[in-house]
């Protein structure tokens, strides 16, 4: 498939809610009724049954639902050296209710190794046709940075790590061998999910920073100077998006706020080719940051939630396509729902068959917008 054909008119950010099966296999395999290998046959089965429906509702990208995986940035990260995890029962308050997280620190230098990932992509790839291209998700590399310097890992961290500039040159440097293996696995398409820009817009993130007397400009520097460093010397012919997220766990999410104090980051500055935006309620705020998107670089809009089964109004979802075109050319926009079904195994609250709904409307609504 060629570079520029991604990301898509009508698209999508990459879970999907799991099948009953995979649930109670994995609740199975969890308390020792079947075996590891009977477990992948089921994943390796459902994952098979997505990608078909992903094929069935015209996609023209494919994933496996993240379907191998418990969360959808801890699992990447127990793929590197230096990494441990336990299910201590703790987590990280969103605005409803608790999301349970295993706890995930450092024992060590964190240093790339052949990342289960990979093998994971390599059983996608096979489902790639003339129509289809897969694509493979994975957590930004700010998100890994921001993961070892939370209060609670702080302490730990600073064992290994006395500044974050080490910490952050290899967190970067990491990175760019797991983006080469997946290259060299034949990914062609690479997203990065990044929580991390979602989490300091509005004015409650500024408080809470200005309250532990951190610059909130210098964390603004420090998430983009890991993520570009990741992305020096990626091949030319590999797309990697960013997908921009303000937390999506069961419905209910983490923060809120536009994009205004951190466009010029970024929208402005990030090497990605594309920005996977949510925009669907207000707590986004509104298009004019998109002005800051630097040179071709693409924008998926995020204008139908994945967090309610209602499906939007198609002329609404229209209209605030064109109003974003205020601020960036059409022809570099595309659609997608905010954010993944199934950012977590929990899922979002809404059905499979309400999940495919949403699909089928973006598809409806990109083909009505820029054509067939």
């Amino acid at each position: 498939m060629s570079k520029i054909m991604t990301p898509y008119r009508f698209d999508f950010v990459g879970s999907f809610l799991r099948p009953q099966a995979l649930k109670d296999a994995k609740a199975a395999y969890q308390v020792g009724k079947i075996s590891k290998d009977e477990l992948d046959k089921v994943v390796n089965e459902e994952i098979t049954k997505v990608v078909a429906k992903q094929k069935e509702l015209g996609f023209h990208v494919i994933t496996d639902g993240e379907f191998r995986r418990t969360f959808w940035h801890l699992d990447f990260m127990w793929g590197f050296e230096g990494v441990a995890h336990e299910n201590t029962g703790n987590g990280v308050k969103f605005n409803a209710e608790l999301a349970v997280l295993d706890d995930t620190y450092l024992v060590g230098k964190i240093k790339a190794k052949a990342h289960p990932f990979v093998e994971y992509f390599k059983f996608l790839k096979q489902f790639e046709d003339e129509n289809t291209v897969a694509k493979y998700t994975i957590p930004a590399p700010a998100q890994f940075f921001q993961q070892m310097i939370v209060p609670a890992n702080y302490e730990t961290t600073r064992k290994f790590y006395a500044t974050n500039e080490e910490l952050i040159q290899d967190i970067g440097v990491a990175y760019q061998d797991v983006i080469k293996q997946f290259y060299d696995a034949g990914c062609r398409n690479l997203q990065f999910d990044d929580c991390t820009w979602g989490a300091i817009v509005g004015d409650a993130a500024k408080q809470r920073y200005q309250s532990l007397g951190i610059d909130l400009e210098d964390v603004k520097a420090k998430l983009l100077a890991v993520n570009n460093l990741a992305l020096e010397g990626r091949p030319d012919d590999m797309v990697i998006t960013s997908h921009i997220c303000r937390g999506n766990y069961h419905s209910t999410y983490f923060a809120s706020g536009p994009y205004d104090t951190v466009a010029d980051y970024v929208f402005a500055k990030e090497n990605v080719d594309a920005l996977f935006l949510e925009y669907d309620d207000e707590r986004s705020g509104g298009f004019a940051p998109l002005a800051k998107v630097s040179g071709d670089k693409k924008v998926v809009l995020g204008l139908i939630t994945t967090k309610l089964p209602v499906l939007e109004d198609k002329e609404k979802v229209i209209a605030r396509i064109h109003e974003a075109a205020k601020y960036i050319p059409l022809e570099r926009l595309c659609l997608s729902p905010q954010c993944g079904f199934a950012s977590c195994e929990i899922g979002n609250k809404l059905t499979e068959e309400e999940q495919w709904a949403k699909l089928k409307l973006v598809k409806e609504i990109a083909e009505e917008i820029w054509g067939k």
